[in-house]
């Protein structure tokens, strides 16, 4: 304990100091933490296949500076370090081990993508460093009994492809279904999440998978495969460059099938428009964030409080975009966790707040949906909605659904 020492302010300080034990009321930190300092650390793909994503991490950094200019959280700013890992996994467990060994960091906050975290995962559990809300929904994310220190931020993807299945039997029972993924956890759970979503008729109507590797140049040769199997509904497990490559053959092609996108290859900017907003026209997705495109929030106090933010601390960046969105939303719950540590900054009070979250309501989650977790239930986002793309943005449609059995 660095500080034995503290003040008595207030009547109801002493109140408090008296009624709790002596060493709760001092101040406890682990390494990262200080009286005026929370280090915490981060890689991002600034570079490479994924570099649509950087946007997330200078979105994260303007967020925190915000909050540093407001004060910082209780009375401390944040010093958030940020490593380019450009999507590679030595790359990000060398850029990890820096922020843990010589940087000395609290916790990692949103590593992002699924090979990266997988490839510090069992390192940062080790070493018991919180790599929490992590860019990611691969099911090993959410895994308390084996990884108690990681915490994914995304819906899990096996649970949304389990949506997608369901929603297929109930609106295309007759459906031949082709699927694309990436070659990786998060295709792979996608694939296994809607295969258990259609059921005993998996096996009948799934008529082609075709897997690509992150390096692939193009996914032509998987598509001519998939169209070729004579499949009329087309479920693209991907990233956002084979996503907008995807939408971009199928309509060279001229091949309308129903096209279902996974959640992470949703962004207007990144995705549809260099695809082309005509051909991009029908996708089918989920939510479960307001889209700063969506007229209908043009007056919801969270949007204009994002947009606000926008116009002051990342005036480069572009405000329609939901990764922007999405980089807002998941600084604004570490910011939540962070208060509500007080003056415990240890890693494992971190882990304690972030897994009783109750009904949290971030600004820019959809009506209804709230941040709930527990020691055994680990997931962050739990409810999803469905939209389609009408060709300029995305339009909600449908209950809001609730996974509530457990992933995988």
């Amino acid at each position: 304990m660095r500080n034995g020492i503290f003040h008595l302010v207030t009547g109801t300080a002493v109140a408090i100091a008296l009624s709790a034990s002596p060493a709760s009321a001092q101040k406890k930190y682990d390494t990262g933490a200080t009286d005026t300092e929370i280090k915490i650390g981060q890689t991002n793909p600034f570079s490479g296949p994924a570099s649509a994503y950087a946007t997330i991490g200078k979105t994260q950094a303007a967020y925190i500076k915000m909050i540093n200019d407001q004060g910082g959280i209780n009375g401390r700013k944040i010093n958030l370090i940020q490593y380019d890992d450009a999507y590679s996994p030595p790359k990000a467990v060398e850029q990890v081990r820096k922020l843990v060994e010589s940087d000395e960091v609290l916790l990692t906050f949103q590593v992002l993508g699924t090979p990266s975290n997988a490839a510090v995962q069992k390192y940062l559990n080790t070493k018991k460093v919180p790599q929490l809300f992590a860019a990611t929904g691969a099911s090993k994310f959410t895994d308390p009994k084996n990884f108690p220190w990681t915490m994914g931020f995304n819906p899990n993807y096996f649970v949304e492809g389990r949506i997608y299945g369901q929603y297929i039997i109930k609106n295309y029972p007759n459906a031949k279904v082709g699927i694309l993924y990436q070659n990786d956890d998060l295709g792979k759970d996608y694939l296994n999440g809607i295969k258990a979503g259609l059921g005993d008729k998996a096996a009948k109507m799934v008529v082609a998978e075709a897997s690509y590797e992150v390096s692939d140049p193009t996914v032509d040769s998987q598509i001519l495969k998939i169209k070729d199997a004579g499949a009329d509904l087309f479920f693209s497990a991907s990233t956002p460059k084979q996503a907008a490559q995807t939408i971009k053959k199928l309509a060279e092609l001229n091949w309308k099938p129903v096209h279902i996108l996974d959640i992470n290859a949703t962004s207007v900017g990144a995705v549809m428009k260099p695809a082309g907003l005509e051909a991009s026209k029908g996708v089918i997705s989920v939510n479960y964030g307001k889209d700063p495109l969506d007229p209908t929030w043009k007056n919801d106090a969270g949007m204009k409080k994002y947009f606000e933010f926008m116009a002051k601390y990342y005036p480069d960046g572009d405000k329609d975009s939901s990764f922007n969105a999405y980089g807002y939303s998941t600084t604004q719950l570490l910011i939540h966790v962070l208060k509500q540590c007080g003056d415990n900054l240890t890693r494992e009070n971190v882990m304690k707040q972030a897994t009783s979250l109750k009904n949290v309501q971030l600004d820019l989650s959809l009506p209804g949906i709230v941040a709930n977790t527990t020691p055994t239930d680990y997931r962050v986002n739990k409810q999803l909605q469905m939209m389609k793309f009408n060709g300029e943005r995305w339009e909600l449609f449908g209950p809001i659904l609730e996974d509530a059995g457990p992933a995988g």
